[in-house]
C-alpha cells in the first residue's frame, strides 16, 4: 500500500482470520455480523460512550451551542499516496466541525461494504481511522454496518456525522464576509485531487505527491484562542479554491481579488496540473482551510497558524472588496486581472 502521513502499527493481526474476504452473511445481522462488528470495529474504536452497546449514544454536551454535521465518503481509489478512505473520513467531518468554529467532539461512522471486500484491506482502513480519531481527540460513538451483492457497490463507502461545541464569542458564517478582510490559507493547494489524478492515470513524478488530508482542529485551537474575530472559515474540498470563494462572495454580497503570486502552490504539483489540464484553483484539498478575517487581525492568526506542521506554509491570499459583489477575481503575476468563475461540473470525479 501507499505510504501515509502518519505512522501506525498495521502488523496487528487480522481478527477475523477465517474469511478472507466481506461475505453477504457478515450484513445478515446474525453470527458473522456480530463477530465483523465486535471484532473488526468495536474493540478498535472501544470508549465508554460506545461501550454502551446502545441503538444510538447518550451525550453530554456542557455548550448549548452545538455544531452538527454530516458527510459521505466515496473515494477512489481508496488507498492513495498519502491516506486512505478512513483517515479521509475522519479528518473530513472534524474539518467541517472546524469550519463552524466548533470543538470536534464526537463522530459516528456507517460502512458500506461491497460483497468480496478483502478483509485485510477493510483492516487497515479501521486501523487508519483508529489513529486518525486517537490523534484528534474525539470519540466514535455510534455506527453502522451494510453489506451490499458484489457488484453493487465499490469496495466500500463510509458515511460520517460530527458533533461538536462551539467556541465562546465566535460566530462564523459564509455570511459574514466583509470589505477590507484578508483571506489566509494554512498552506499548498491542489495536493489532494493531484494524488488521486496522479495515481489513477500512473503518472510518476521525481517526488511523489501525497494528499494533505489531515485533521485542522489541534492547529485551529491556538488560533481561536488568538482571534474570536474570524469572520468565516471553509475547507476548500470539491471544487477546489475557487469554488468555495465563489459561493462565500455569493453569500456575503461582496467581490474577491485573489492574488496570483501569493497561492502557495508545489512545483510538482503546478507540473501535473500542466499535464493533466488543470487548473491547482479547482483542484480538491483535504487539509486546507480559509480563514477570512479582519487585516489588523491577520498577523497573529499567521504566526499561530506557522507553529503547526499543517500550518507552517501559511499566507494571506487574496482580499474581501465592496466591488463587484459575488465575483472572484485573480490578479495575476504579470497585472493583468482574469475572472475566476465557479466551476460548471466535476473535474476530478470521486476524489472524496
Amino acid at each position: 500500500m501507499f505510504e501515509n502521513n502518519i505512522s501506525f502499527d498495521l502488523t496487528c493481526p487480522l481478527p477475523i482470520a477465517n474469511y478472507d474476504s466481506v461475505q453477504m452473511a457478515h450484513g445478515g445481522g446474525g453470527r458473522l455480523t456480530h463477530q465483523l462488528i465486535e471484532q473488526m470495529f468495536f474493540k478498535q474504536f472501544k470508549n465508554d460512550i460506545l461501550e454502551q452497546a446502545h441503538d444510538g449514544a447518550f451525550l453530554t454536551m456542557t455548550s448549548k451551542n452545538i455544531a452538527f454535521t454530516t458527510d459521505s465518503f466515496v473515494i477512489n481509489p481508496i488507498f492513495f499516496p498519502g491516506g486512505n478512505i478512513g483517515e479521509l473520513a475522519v479528518n473530513g467531518t472534524i474539518n467541517d466541525l472546524v469550519c463552524c468554529g466548533a470543538k470536534p467532539l464526537y463522530i459516528s461512522i456507517a460502512f458500506i461494504i461491497e460483497e468480496g471486500f478483502p478483509m485485510e484491506e477493510l483492516w487497515q482502513v479501521v486501523q487508519s481511522i483508529k489513529h486518525a480519531v486517537d490523534s484528534a481527540g474525539v470519540k466514535i460513538v455510534t455506527g453502522d454496518t451494510k453489506v451490499v451483492e458484489k457488484g453493487k457497490g465499490d469496495k466500500i463507502y463510509i458515511n460520517t456525522t460530527g458533533i461538536g461545541e462551539v467556541y465562546p464569542d465566535i460566530s462564523i458564517s459564509p455570511q459574514n464576509a466583509k470589505p477590507g478582510d484578508v483571506i489566509i490559507i494554512n498552506g499548498n493547494i491542489a495536493d489532494h485531487g493531484i494524488a488521486i489524478m496522479s495515481n489513477r492515470e500512473g503518472l510518476a513524478f521525481e517526488t511523489v505527491i501525497k494528499s494533505d488530508t489531515a485533521a485542522l482542529n489541534h492547529m485551529m485551537d491556538g488560533v481561536f484562542e488568538k482571534c474570536k474575530k474570524i469572520h468565516v472559515l471553509r475547507d476548500p474540498t470539491r471544487g477546489g479554491l475557487a469554488s468555495t470563494l465563489n459561493e462565500i462572495a455569493l453569500s456575503s454580497r461582496v467581490g474577491i481579488t485573489l492574488f496570483e503570486d501569493q497561492l502557495p502552490v508545489k512545483e510538482e504539483v503546478r507540473g501535473a496540473c500542466e499535464i493533466l489540464g488543470f487548473d491547482p484553483l479547482y483542484v480538491a484539498n483535504e487539509g486546507k482551510i480559509l480563514i477570512i478575517l479582519p487585516e489588523e487581525e491577520a498577523l497573529s492568526v499567521l504566526e499561530s497558524l506557522r507553529l503547526h506542521k499543517f500550518g507552517k506554509d501559511s499566507a494571506i491570499i487574496g482580499r474581501i472588496t465592496n466591488t463587484d459583489p459575488g465575483l472572484v477575481k485573480l490578479k495575476t503575476i504579470i497585472g493583468t486581472t482574469r475572472m475566476v468563475d465557479m466551476i460548471s461540473g466535476e473535474q476530478l470525479p470521486r476524489i472524496c
